[in-house]
């Protein structure tokens, strides 16, 4: 919106009536989130109980709502996935990938 100077857009339903209009400020509310916020969820969240695989080693820093994850995971698929997953988190801008891993499995992917 703010790189085309929209300064509102229309809410419509499904028959395109009108049901509400939004804002860049509105749409601010919804998705940007602190850096602080976005680093406990990936932290906690993400590698900490979701990917169930060890992150112990990964590292998380966030500015600006873009997240460097490096250090070093078990496998490269893993940290593929973790890559991705944390990409989806509300608020993450960008992913900068850094992590290393010990075993390339990714050859042995899709058999």
């Amino acid at each position: 919106m703010d790189g085309h100077g929209v300064k509102r857009l229309a809410v419509v339903d499904d028959d395109g009536r009108l049901v509400g209009i939004v804002s860049p400020r509105d749409l601010d509310k919804l998705f940007l989130r602190g850096d602080k916020a976005i680093t406990a969820e990936v932290r906690d969240d993400v590698l900490d109980r979701s990917l169930r695989v060890d992150t112990g080693d990964v590292r998380v820093v966030v500015r600006q709502g873009v997240v460097t994850l490096s250090g070093r995971m078990e496998r490269r698929t893993e940290a593929a996935i973790a890559v991705r997953v944390v990409g989806r988190v509300n608020g993450v801008v960008d992913v900068v990938d850094r992590l290393t891993w010990k075993t390339d499995d990714s050859k042995w992917e899709g058999r």
